[in-house]
């Protein structure tokens, strides 16, 4: 019988804490660790529409990326919807465990699902952690990669599209859609705040989400900018503008993450209680917004 603690030190192995941003509070969120779990369902994220659809699944253990609480909380009373969240939780007999800051460093992990989805190569850190995992893998936030062949800007865009779970929200583009893309940095979540290790890293594109209009404008004209400035001084025979820019929607290039989780969540939880669950994806983007007028 596999309980909801050793489910958890499951998840935990695979997404080690440790590596969690320190403002983040993953882990183990909702649930009595004695509880059995034989049906683990995963969404990105515990909208009470998601945790409804998994409890009807029967799950008694729900991985999301999202957290419930992003912030303290003083209390979980049913005049909140996150209150209301923990009590169908709690009266389902079904824990919440979040891979979050965590599972974005991870081999296998956010960033690595997304670039591997893209069809990136070479896979390095953005940003790396200071030691490998304990089995010598580099990790971190982000990830670099190269393409096999170069592609059009246009062209791999479309690629990051098709490879999104559907979503209303779209995929916006800056740049030259002619311009040539091999090398790229890829970032799921929120990721103005890493232009400068982007612009470092040197790379043709980056692909990452919640771009704001400022920080996006001012790393285009900078971009623009430095390409102009490398024509002119005759060190480029064209001008490559870099990073040129590929906004996705949050939750949709988070979720890419289950193509990897599923599989590797049953697995390491069999190693371990020696019952291989059942481990299922609600594989729907949870972005907010539903009607966008073009």
């Amino acid at each position: 019988m596999t309980t909801l603690y050793e489910a958890a030190k499951a998840l935990e192995q695979l997404y080690p804490l440790r590596y969690a941003e320190q403002w983040d509070a993953p882990g183990l969120i909702v649930g009595d660790v004695r509880k059995r779990v034989q049906r683990i369902v995963c969404v990105c994220d515990p909208t009470l529409a998601m945790v409804d659809r998994a409890l009807a699944m029967g799950a008694d253990l729900l991985v999301t990326h999202h957290p419930l609480f992003f912030r303290a909380v003083h209390e979980v009373a049913g005049f909140g919807v996150r209150g209301e969240i923990v009590r169908r939780l709690i009266e389902n007999n079904c824990g919440l465990w979040v891979g979050h800051t965590n599972a974005d460093a991870a081999w296998r992990g956010v960033a690595h699902a997304a670039a591997d989805s893209f069809g990136l190569h070479n896979l390095r850190p953005l940003v790396p952690q200071s030691q490998p995992d304990s089995y010598g893998h580099e990790v971190g936030l982000g990830r670099i990669g190269e393409l096999n062949s170069p592609v059009t800007l246009r062209d791999f865009a479309h690629t990051v599209f098709n490879a999104l779970p559907s979503t209303h929200f779209g995929v916006q583009v800056a740049g030259n859609l002619d311009a040539q893309v091999r090398s790229v940095a890829v970032l799921p979540g929120s990721g103005d705040s890493l232009f400068d290790e982007v612009r470092a890293a040197g790379v043709d594109v980056y692909v990452t989400s919640d771009l704001r209009h400022h920080p996006a404008t001012d790393a285009i004209e900078q971009a623009r900018y430095e390409a102009q400035l490398r024509f002119d001084c005759g060190l480029e025979s064209s001008q490559n503008m870099r990073p040129m820019l590929i906004n996705t929607p949050h939750s949709a290039i988070e979720s890419l993450w289950f193509n990897y989780a599923v599989g590797d969540i049953a697995d390491s939880v069999a190693k371990i209680s020696g019952e291989r669950p059942e481990v299922t994806w609600i594989g729907e983007a949870c972005d907010p917004w539903n009607y966008v007028i073009n």
